[in-house]
């Protein structure tokens, strides 16, 4: 199920992954030093650093590993947040948001080092991230960014307009941020990867096992799923924007501190080879500055991963054809008529500031919400400072900027308006900066 409770499209991931490992299903009662409640990357990541610390670890699945947004992503690694600066992230957490810039500049390499280590063949390229400026105004965003980032030695840069135009392979754009330790990877595969690592561990990970709620009891934590439970001395919640996907009860004050948006990603036919030399000829990953964003990396089979957003959901694939063909011609017109074999989508946790939400629940237990479409590196960097967390290490030195649950006020109303955020968007997309 999505958010919205429907069964969403199978993804290209779906289509070339091998498939994952076979699961069983939590049937009776489990005792364990910690559970794991969401096999997407944040929970497979703090999995198997917990059992890498010695922590026996359960994880309970509502579906199979990477069903939801870990699975459903561009496959994009990107190592800032979408909106959110260093400046900002500071001066709203203090000596945690220093700490958790530093995690979060560094967590495409923790990504990309995690794969190897493992031997995870998740189609890892690590050729950089560039995020080009649609208007000369836009250039303004970039230079900001290049200079907080800087600061905290990032491995960045400013581009100008020949420098975008190279690297791209379109006239398009202005100029632009770039961030070499950026990339993309299979998210599929990177999942199921993380799961099978996490096994060979020594973690016990339960598919089709919702979550359906958790307490305390005791000196420890209980979590019931149907007419099983596991019980726990520590608890981390790593469902973000499928929290209550499967359940309203399960978390609900986080539930309503996002808004789970509609994220649709597609993927061309195979292209030749002559237009994978122009169009993104060094394979960066890319995301430039539109609201209604435009994005685009090659896979490993010559398509074209791409995507585009929809105010309304109905038929939206076949709807979609069309505007993000037509959209690619523009930004590089050799591409031609060009047509796609998989559409598909999946929830992503927005929150009104693009921040991600940080809390403890209590004594050994945690949780996270509002991936704001950075999650892929982000997560799986989180994924091993809750694990530092549960082990003990002290708040001072981690990662973990906390804060309090805040539902959102009149949260269902904003679940039903947030696509037309889209229309807002486009509005701002078209005018100048000033």
């Amino acid at each position: 199920m999505s958010p919205e409770g429907s069964v969403p499209p199978a993804s290209l991931w779906h289509a070339v992954t091998s498939p994952g490992p076979e699961l069983p299903a939590l049937t009776g009662d489990e005792r364990c030093d910690a559970v794991v409640i969401g096999a997407g990357f944040m929970g497979l990541s703090a999995a198997l650093h917990l059992a890498e610390a010695g922590i026996g670890t359960v994880v309970l699945e509502a579906a199979e590993p990477g069903f939801g947004a870990s699975g459903r992503n561009n496959g994009q690694v990107i190592p800032t947040l979408s909106r959110a600066d260093p400046d900002a992230i500071v001066a709203r957490h203090g000596a945690a948001g220093e700490r958790f810039v530093a995690l979060l500049r560094d967590s495409a390499a923790l990504l990309f080092d995690l794969a190897r280590r493992h031997g995870i063949d998740a189609e890892a390229e690590e050729v950089g991230w560039v995020q080009p400026a649609h208007s000369p105004g836009r250039i303004r965003i970039s230079e900001a960014r290049v200079r907080q980032w800087s600061r905290w030695g990032a491995p960045v840069a400013l581009l100008d307009r020949d420098e975008v135009r190279a690297m791209t392979g379109s006239d398009a754009w202005h100029g632009g941020f770039w961030n070499r330790s950026g990339g993309h990877i299979n998210p599929l595969a990177l999942t199921r990867g993380l799961a099978r690592a996490a096994l060979a561990a020594g973690v016990r990970v339960f598919a089709r096992s919702p979550a359906l709620s958790y307490a305390r009891a005791g000196d420890g934590w209980v979590v019931r799923a149907a007419a099983a439970s596991v019980r726990a001395k520590a608890l981390v919640l790593a469902t973000n924007a499928y929290t209550d996907a499967f359940g309203s009860a399960l978390a609900a004050p986080i539930a309503r501190e996002i808004v789970p948006a509609l994220s649709w990603q597609m993927a061309t036919e195979p292209l030749d080879e002559s237009l994978r030399r122009t169009i993104l000829p060094g394979r960066q990953a890319m995301s430039d500055t539109h609201g209604d964003l435009h994005f685009a990396r090659w896979d490993a089979r010559n398509r074209l991963v791409t995507g585009g957003a929809l105010v309304n959901p109905v038929n939206g694939a076949e709807r979609l054809k069309p505007w993000i063909a037509a959209r690619l011609r523009k930004l590089w017109p050799e591409i031609g008529d060009v047509g796609f074999d998989h559409v598909w989508n999946g929830a992503i946790g927005m929150t009104p500031d693009h921040l991600p939400r940080i809390h403890r629940l209590g004594p050994g237990a945690y949780a996270w919400a509002g991936c704001n479409g950075r999650a892929v590196a982000l997560s799986v960097a989180l994924g091993r400072e809750f694990a530092r967390a549960v082990a003990g290490a002290p708040d001072a030195e981690l990662a973990l900027p906390f804060t309090a649950p805040a539902p959102l006020p009149a949260h269902g109303l904003l679940k039903r308006l947030s696509p037309l955020m889209l229309v807002l968007y486009r509005r701002r997309d078209a005018r100048e900066v000033a």
